[in-house]
């Protein structure tokens, strides 16, 4: 169909996914106040400030999601609201992973986004493959934001995957903060999508005719992760229930109450954070909500894996700190708890210790 003798032709509109994609990096830009370095002015290097851009990392797989990111990240590095700069982790968990990385810098450039490849060694350890991978990719994602003075790394997690962590943390009987999910920001991670369902991100890429890649790891169900995304889709479509977006909600209301908690219970972790012999006269008065967090923290600050030490061990070690103080408590001798790492503590004699598993002498 012709335009009207002498009017410009027409510019297609926007599709909604998209606008929604890029309104939503927007907002948590805004949210993060970059700007104005609301960090206390110290930046990615302190050069944020009245009329800077921010400079960001787009954390990009090739996947659905991350390329509508990039797809609405690059258009507003055209549009001079950010500059942005594209980095793909090659893990080389899969054959095509080198060719997969390639494409994406392919891409990003041909949007006028520069790009760069990192390529990373897996030791999936003791934590396995999907930990090892998640810690590898941080750190290099967090090496080119050093490198390229950036302010901030742009992940392309989503609502769902927000749900899914939340499930995760319900079938482990965790506690607040692990239900509280995903932060929109941490340290210099921004999750700029957090609040955009996984379809609007697949709606985009379709509507804009975005190659994407999909992994074959996100449909291995010996992964945890990918047996609750399963299990997330199935429950939604039995019970007729907004599941996923109700999860997320729950995070976040969680959030709150975690991030209260940490802040009242920080006072009194300072204080013994780092030592080996702690006076429980000085514990046993704290509420449980506290008192829990006070005792984790003190075992992870004396080298107990964060990721190891887990509610129940907490909870008993709560226990024996809060049985020193009922009347008729055994004065004399010590309770021995082992912790993760070959570790103990152990209570008695008005003393919270910290020690090697004697089974281990």
């Amino acid at each position: 169909m012709s335009t009207a003798e002498g009017a410009p032709p027409r510019r297609p509109s926007l599709d909604p996914a998209s606008a929604a994609i890029r309104n939503a990096v927007r907002q948590a830009l805004a949210d993060v106040d970059v700007r104005s370095g609301s960090d206390g002015g110290t930046g990615s290097e302190g050069r944020a400030g009245p009329g800077a851009l921010p400079g960001v990392i787009v954390a990009v797989s090739g996947g659905a999601d991350s390329m509508a990111l990039l797809h609405a990240c690059a258009f507003l590095n055209r549009r001079g609201e950010l500059s942005a700069r594209a980095v793909t982790v090659d893990h080389g968990l899969q054959s095509s992973s080198a060719e997969v990385a390639r494409r994406v810098v392919s891409i990003a450039e041909s949007w006028g986004v520069p790009a760069e490849i990192a390529t990373v060694s897996i030791d999936a350890g003791d934590e396995g493959v999907e930990a090892a991978a998640r810690d590898a990719r941080y750190e290099a994602l967090e090496e080119a934001r050093t490198v390229h003075a950036a302010d901030w790394v742009l992940t392309a997690h989503t609502r769902n995957d927000q749900a899914e962590t939340v499930l995760l943390g319900l079938m482990r009987g965790s506690g607040t903060r692990s239900l509280a999910g995903m932060a929109l920001r941490t340290g210099r991670v921004v999750r700029s999508l957090l609040d955009v369902e996984r379809a609007t991100n697949v709606a985009s890429c379709r509507a804009q005719g975005i190659e994407v890649w999909h992994d074959p790891m996100n449909a291995d169900d010996s992964f945890a992760r990918v047996r609750a995304r399963s299990l997330l889709a199935s429950v939604e479509a039995d019970l007729g229930q907004p599941i996923t977006a109700n999860l997320a909600r729950t995070a976040e209301l969680c959030r709150a109450d975690a991030d209260y908690l940490d802040e009242r219970a920080e006072a009194h972790a300072a204080k013994v954070r780092g030592h080996t012999e702690v006076p429980l006269a000085g514990l046993t008065g704290l509420d449980g909500a506290i008192l829990s967090r006070v005792v984790r923290d003190w075992a992870v600050s004396l080298g107990v894996p964060a990721q190891a030490i887990g509610a129940a061990r907490v909870s008993r070690l709560c226990a024996l700190i809060r049985n020193t103080a009922q009347p008729g408590a055994r004065r004399s001798g010590c309770e021995r708890l082992s912790l993760p790492g070959d570790t103990e503590a152990i209570v008695g004699e008005g003393l919270l210790r910290f020690g090697r598993d004697a089974k281990t002498r």
